[in-house]
Order: structure tokens, then sequence, then C-alpha cells
């Protein structure tokens, strides 16, 4: 039994997000939380509300217990970017991307529970 959640439109850039996924994947609850309330990026405190939301999902729907969680799949994909133009020397313009990205969290029970 999985319970996942998903964070849409985050306003970070795919990559600094998988660097902080790339931290909680294959952990339990508990662990992914303390690991990313000690990580000193942006992108782990969205990371953090999409866990705690996939472990409330757990919780409610699947009546699973909090203290058998473990992220058993956490992906982050691109979403659209935004384009700013910025103004350059004689007369030329710049385009700026401002990336965002899909969070997605799946939780499930540990596989001896």
């Amino acid at each position: 039994m999985e319970a996942q959640a998903t964070g849409k439109y985050i306003r970070i850039s795919p990559h600094k997000v998988r660097r902080v996924v790339d931290l909680i994947r294959g952990r339990d609850i508990q662990e992914a939380l303390a690991v990313l309330k000690f990580t000193p990026s942006p992108a782990a405190r969205a990371v953090e509300k999409v866990v705690k939301s996939a472990a409330a999902n757990a919780e409610h729907n699947y009546e699973m217990t909090r203290d058998d969680l473990v992220v058993s799949r956490a992906t982050v994909d691109r979403g659209p970017s935004v384009r700013r133009v910025q103004s350059r020397a004689r007369g030329r313009a710049d385009v700026i991307r401002r990336h965002s990205s899909h969070i997605t969290v799946v939780v499930g029970e540990k596989s001896g529970a």
C-alpha cells in the first residue's frame, strides 16, 4: 500500500530540488524529516511540506501508522518556466528564465511491517 503527495509549480529549479530529494529517498519518515530540517536550502522547506503531506495522506486515507512509513519514491519533474526580459547594452535584450518544479513523494510501509 502506498500513498503519495505532489507539490506543483514550486518556484525553485529542478536541479536544486533534486539535490535535496536525493538525501531522503529510501529513508523512513522521521529520519527524512530530520534531515530536511537541518538542510540549509530553500528547497528543503518545499520538500518537507510534500513529505508531511504524503505521510498525512497515508495515515488518513489508508490508516497506516506513521512509524512504519518509508519514502519509497521521490521524483522531481520540470514545471513551466516564466520568461522575463532584461535590457542590455546597445538596445539589446536578454531572456531570463525562472524555472519551476513538480515534486512527487510516494510513501509506503516498511517491508518488515
